[in-house]
């Protein structure tokens, strides 16, 4: 789409980071893993028992999952990328946003 809004073709020879950098555009991928570490975050600190903080932390009662490959779960993501301990460091607010921009870039290359 963005070639297209530039006149380019495919022949150019133009890479994708050169047309991103000419039209503004934001990558939509990394704006959106960008806003669900923010809301990663924000589930980490609620205080309360609230049904979000139940349903992330939930586990199986019977510790199984189905056969074939594995269903990626909404927190899989952010675990691979932090490690088990991310409720923990996401509760200093400040340091994780300062984190964030570097490890949603390393999450979007390992995703």
């Amino acid at each position: 789409m963005e070639r297209k809004m530039l006149g380019l073709k495919l022949t150019d020879k133009i890479s994708c980071k050169e047309i991103r950098n000419k039209t503004q555009v934001s990558d939509i991928a990394q704006y959106i893993a960008k806003q669900k570490w923010k809301w990663a975050g924000h589930v980490a600190r609620l205080q309360d028992n609230r049904w979000t903080l139940r349903v992330t932390e939930w586990q199986p009662r019977n510790g199984k999952r189905s056969r074939g490959r594995q269903a990626r779960r909404w927190r899989d993501d952010i675990v691979r990328t932090m490690g088990n301990t991310w409720t923990r460091e996401a509760k200093d607010k400040e340091e994780w946003r300062r984190d964030a921009e570097g490890l949603i870039l390393q999450w979007m290359d390992g995703a």
